[in-house]
């Protein structure tokens, strides 16, 4: 690669949907309908939690916080897809795909640091938000202007979606900073972040040991919700970030694209799903709420 012709900028990237392109059509209903549901459910949790003077509690504006998140996430990422799948040539521009790849790694660390700010204590819970998001832009501003720096020598994106190493690896030069900066930051996110949590409800383990079997079932109600949340995003960034980085050829592709997409599809989904279910309080609310309506 250091010896192919540099491509110059402004440029535009190719996204590559493979099979998909054969029954397109069905995939955007399947999009479409992903996209609205994903909205409608997240705007119901945000809205109900808003309204009702009841639920402005830690536990409650952290989980309207995530159901944000969700449609930041998803809105970076159902629209581009959308359009892509219904015209023929599946591309999207230079500056647009540093967007895409931007937006899509500020949500997903964003994710995985509300839902471990979520396991500590709930009193300083603004300046913990405030934190999240900080430590997220922070981490991911750096890695899209390392990227940005870059001179690249082709323009075909092997996924439906651009991400930072689809994008560096286009690149002709030497990609040992950019490869360093990664490494530190699967260090620092989705290694450090599991490890809080894990501290996290040990100390809740030791709490409920000493306490009444009320509050042992109360804090159970709480933290399953929670617990889901993290399992599922962390199964879902564990496979993401193999295929990220390796791409096994041997891998069906229907199956590679089903797994790079989940982290982006499903947490937003589930997770107003998770918390408007298995949380009695908001789920009361919702039900009198959409009642109401």
């Amino acid at each position: 690669m250091q010896n192919s012709t540099t491509v110059s900028h402004p440029l535009v990237m190719s996204l590559t949907f493979g099979e998909m392109t054969s029954i397109k059509y069905l995939y955007c209903v399947f999009v479409l309908v992903g996209y609205v549901l994903t909205i409608l459910a997240n705007i119901t949790v945000i809205a109900v939690i808003t309204l009702h003077q009841t639920l402005h509690k830690p536990m409650y504006i952290f989980i309207s916080t995530l159901c944000f998140n969700g449609l930041y996430g998803s809105s970076a990422f159902y629209p581009s897809l959308f359009i892509n799948l219904l015209y023929k040539a599946q591309t999207i521009s230079y500056v647009g795909c540093l967007l895409q790849v931007y937006a899509i790694h500020t949500y997903g660390t964003n994710e995985i640091t509300i839902l471990t700010v979520m396991g500590f204590d709930r009193y300083v819970i603004y300046k913990l938000i405030a934190a999240a998001f900080l430590y997220t832009f922070f981490w991911i501003t750096i890695h899209v202007i390392l990227t940005s720096r870059l001179p690249l020598c082709d323009s075909v994106i092997l996924k439906i979606y651009c991400d930072n190493w689809s994008v560096v690896r286009l690149s002709c030069v030497d990609t040992t900073v950019n490869n360093a900066y990664g490494i530190l930051t699967i260090v620092a996110i989705p290694v450090v972040m599991p490890i809080l949590i894990f501290i996290s409800y040990v100390e809740i383990l030791r709490v409920c040991a000493r306490s009444s079997k009320d509050f042992r079932s109360k804090a159970l109600q709480t933290c399953a919700p929670h617990l889901i949340s993290i399992t599922n995003y962390l199964f879902d960034v564990l496979f993401e970030l193999t295929l990220y980085r390796y791409t096994p050829t041997n891998v069906p592709y229907g199956f590679r694209v089903f797994m790079s997409l989940n982290f982006l599809v499903v947490p937003p989904l589930l997770n107003p799903l998770v918390y408007g279910f298995k949380i009695q309080e908001l789920r009361i609310k919702m039900a009198k709420h959409l009642l109401r309506k």
